[in-house]
């Protein structure tokens, strides 16, 4: 009875060890492993096993920045069972990363979460980070970018309602030009939204840089950012990068001074 109270406190009590199958990975493909169960001194009900996948993103309120969390999945591996003192059970799990999953460029964390749900006991917990990659569509956009003179700056994940999707920020990524575009644009941002691993819509903020009064003006109320929308699908992924490069440098390109596509597939500020 005296090892029973010291498992509800967490003394002696079962342990979870997840031990991930592969630790890079990019949105849409599987995440597998085995998540090790151990109990303790005296034997407990298990009341559920779950696995998280979170991340971290910005939000702005009035002049203070908060980090909130975003769980992007949350998977229930095993119902009630009985653990029995130092037993040990392991059960496989495999799930697909979501397409919404941020990369982990800069400090942009992912990690997965287990806890074992335990009545009456505080609950065990693991958490493993894992690191998410370019999808094979997104780096070809990068590269891209890179090719036409932008030097990736910064990337941050930040809270906006208005993208449309499962998740409630988007992943910013903000280039400087350095190469022909030097004098002629402030910055590139770039927002991915896998649709499916045949599919990439890639949004594009495109912040022209002010000439003249006018284009002072236009900078002062905020007038000369255009936003719009391509689509690279897998057919890219056979064709000479120049493809991609052609596409992005007439979007850039393109008048009038300010677009926006604001549909239910649309990236608005």
């Amino acid at each position: 009875m005296f090892k029973k109270l010291l498992s509800r406190v967490g003394i002696g009590a079962a342990t979870v060890d997840t031990r991930l199958s592969v630790a890079s990975l990019v949105p849409g493909e599987m995440l597998t492993g085995d998540v090790h169960i151990t109990g303790g001194e005296s034997d407990q009900e298990i009341d559920d096993i779950y696995l998280y996948v979170e991340t971290e993103y910005k939000r702005e309120y009035e002049d203070t920045t908060t980090t909130e969390t975003c769980e992007l999945v949350k998977y229930c591996l095993s119902e009630r069972f009985d653990l029995q003192p130092q037993e040990t059970k392991v059960i496989p799990f495999s799930f697909p990363l979501p397409y919404e999953t941020p990369l982990t460029l800069g400090y942009q964390p992912v990690y997965v979460r287990t806890g074992l749900d335990i009545s009456m006991a505080i609950d065990p917990k693991d958490t493993d980070y894992i690191e998410v990659r370019p999808h094979p569509l997104m780096q070809l956009v990068l590269e891209a970018c890179q090719n036409l003179g932008f030097q990736l700056h910064k990337v941050d994940c930040e809270y906006n309602p208005y993208f449309s999707g499962n998740v409630p920020f988007v992943q910013e990524f903000e280039f400087r030009p350095i190469g022909q575009y030097q004098g002629q644009l402030d910055e590139l941002e770039v927002v991915f939204s896998l649709q499916s691993d045949d599919l990439l819509d890639v949004f594009l903020e495109i912040d022209k840089r002010a000439r003249g009064f006018g284009g002072f003006l236009q900078e002062a109320f905020d007038l000369d950012e255009r936003y719009a929308l391509v689509q690279i699908s897998s057919d890219y992924l056979t064709s000479p990068l120049t493809d991609v490069e052609a596409i992005l440098e007439s979007t850039i390109e393109r008048t009038p001074a300010k677009l926006k596509i604001l549909a239910g597939d649309s990236y608005a500020r």
